[in-house]
C-alpha cells in the first residue's frame, strides 16, 4: 500500500466546500471520483483542513493511499485529465506511510483579498471582496496586532462551530496593500475555527471604516462572544495559501 500526497490549487467558485457532501458537489467528492478512476479502486483522500463553499485553495494538501503501482508522473498526468478546469493537482509525490496530511500539520496560512477601490473589478468578482468605502489600513494593521497570541476565539467562531475548544494560536497577521487597491490580509495560525478568518476580516473592515476602534479588538476577544465581533466576510476573498509542516 502506497501513501501519495498531493498539492491541490481550486476555485471553490462552483463547489460545496472541500468535503464530501452526498447530495453537494464537493472538491473531495471530485479528487476521490478521478483519482479512483485512474487506479480502479475505491480512493478515500484525508485533507489538511476543510474549505467552506465558496472558498478557494493556491495550495490544498491531502493524502491518500493506494495499491496503484503507477508511477508518480503517469499517476498525477492521469488525474489531471479528468479533473475539471478548476481543480488541478500541481504536485504528487509518494511519502512515508505514517504521513496525515491534517494529523501533521504544523500552521496554515489563509489569504483574504478586499478589492478596496470605487468601483468594482469585473475580473476578481469570484476573488475578492469589493469594499469602495475607503479603508484605513493603518488602523487595520493596529487592529490585526491584537489577533497574535493564544487566544479563545470563541467570538469569531460561526455559531455553529460544533468544537467544544476554541483556543488557537494566532502566529502573524499581515496586511498589505497595492497600487490598484487590492488588500491582502494573510493569517497563519495552528489551526482555524469555522469561519474564524472570514469572521476577523469583517471585523477588521469595520475597523478601517471608523466604526470600531483598535483596541475594541482585546475586548471582542474577552466577550467570548460572536455577537460581539463584525460581520462574516464573504466566501470567494478567502484562499488557502499554504500549509505548513
Amino acid at each position: 500500500m502506497r501513501n501519495i500526497k498531493i498539492i491541490v490549487e481550486y476555485d471553490g467558485t462552483r463547489y460545496h466546500g472541500w468535503q464530501y457532501q452526498g447530495n453537494r458537489v464537493s472538491i473531495q467528492q471530485v479528487l476521490e471520483e478521478s483519482i479512483g478512476t485512474i487506479t480502479q479502486e475505491i480512493i478515500r483522500i484525508t485533507g489538511s483542513g476543510r474549505t467552506d463553499a465558496g472558498v478557494h485553495a493556491m495550495n490544498q494538501v491531502a493524502n491518500f493511499r493506494t495499491h496503484s503501482e503507477i508511477v508518480e508522473r503517469k499517476l498525477l498526468k492521469g488525474i489531471n485529465s479528468l479533473l475539471p478546469w478548476d481543480i488541478v493537482v500541481k504536485d504528487l509525490m509518494e511519502v512515508e506511510t505514517d504521513f496525515h496530511a491534517r494529523h501533521h500539520a504544523k500552521s496554515k496560512v489563509y489569504l483574504y483579498q478586499i478589492l478596496n477601490n470605487p468601483t468594482r473589478s469585473a475580473l476578481y468578482r469570484h476573488y475578492a471582496w469589493f469594499v469602495n468605502k475607503t479603508l484605513d489600513v493603518g488602523r487595520m494593521r493596529e487592529a490585526a496586532i491584537i489577533f497574535t497570541g493564544t487566544h479563545d476565539f470563541s467570538s469569531f467562531c460561526a455559531a455553529n462551530c460544533g468544537i467544544v475548544n476554541h483556543t488557537r494560536t494566532v502566529k502573524r497577521v499581515e496586511i498589505e496593500q497595492d497600487r490598484r487597491g487590492m488588500l491582502k490580509i494573510d493569517v497563519e495560525a495552528n489551526g482555524f475555527l469555522k469561519y474564524m478568518v472570514r469572521n476577523m476580516v469583517g471585523t477588521l473592515v469595520d475597523i478601517g471604516k471608523g466604526k470600531r476602534h483598535p483596541n475594541e479588538i482585546r475586548d471582542i476577544i474577552d466577550a467570548k462572544d460572536r455577537k460581539r465581533a463584525g460581520m462574516t466576510a464573504p466566501p470567494h476573498g478567502l484562499f488557502l495559501k499554504e500549509v505548513r509542516y
